[in-house]
């Protein structure tokens, strides 16, 4: 391993290690460790295997972790057999459903960045997602393309997606992903930190599902592309994704990966 590959391994771990992101700890209240008890209950409910003491052992590691690591993150650690399929959350919650039940189904875990609107309208599926042991993160809040906004409109797109997945969660979540963007710009970066945003969420494989090009084609785009460390970029809302998502899984099987949550890739 190069000296670059063990600092970014290093690195990464120490990520998972803080296990929750500024915003979850900036949450009021003096729950365990101080860590507020929503934010708490939240981060657990998350991840039901987690030790609750543990949890906020790691949440209360956070501020002394969060400032020397980087921004951006598109991928995690290439030592470990583990993959992130991360999905941008709006659309028909019909087929949200079917690609949860999907999920359960292999025993995946997955990440999704919520939009505020979608949960304006669907606000059970924020219980749904975190109840199937997955995380939800913030997509802004009405999807427009934010890397044209200006600062402060930006801070409201970020700021209103957080105050919707708090009230329904308790904790505005671990991560942020731009809205009709792979990376965050200078402005984009500093509103999400101005919100309680720690990270940026990127990816280094894009599925294009969003552009319907058929299951067979998302499956060998994801397929052919993946390997250990990836942050792969998936849609709800598309028929397509959900009939691929079974071969996209058996296939990350055969190749020895497992797809588990954001924070256990980093962890």
């Amino acid at each position: 391993m190069s000296p670059i590959e063990r600092r970014d391994l290093l690195r990464l771990a120490a990520l998972g290690a803080a296990g929750s992101l500024t915003a979850a700890c900036a949450d009021g209240g003096s729950g365990t460790n101080g860590t507020s008890s929503s934010a708490h209950s939240a981060a657990v409910r998350a991840n039901p295997s987690a030790d609750p003491a543990r949890a906020a052992a790691a949440a209360d590691a956070l501020p002394r972790l969060a400032a020397g690591l980087p921004f951006e993150i598109s991928s995690g650690p290439r030592t470990r057999q583990a993959v992130a399929l991360t999905f941008h959350g709006q659309g028909d919650p019909a087929i949200a459903e079917s690609l949860l039940a999907e999920a359960a189904r292999a025993d995946a875990r997955i990440t999704v960045l919520a939009v505020g609107s979608w949960l304006d309208e669907q606000p059970q599926m924020a219980g749904r997602i975190l109840d199937g042991g997955h995380e939800l993160g913030n997509h802004t809040q009405t999807h427009r393309a934010i890397s044209t906004m200006d600062a402060d409109a930006v801070y409201q797109e970020i700021a209103g997606c957080a105050q919707r997945l708090k009230r329904l969660t308790g904790s505005s979540g671990r991560w942020f992903r731009p809205s009709q963007a792979q990376d965050c710009t200078a402005t984009v970066a500093a509103q999400a930190r101005r919100a309680g945003y720690g990270h940026c969420l990127s990816y280094d494989l894009d599925s294009l599902d969003y552009t319907d090009p058929g299951p067979d084609a998302v499956t060998r785009t994801v397929l052919d592309a993946v390997r250990a460390g990836s942050v792969v970029s998936l849609h709800f809302g598309h028929t397509g994704t959900v009939a691929a998502l079974p071969a996209i899984l058996d296939g990350l099987h055969q190749r020895g990966l497992r797809a588990v949550t954001t924070s256990e890739l980093l962890s």
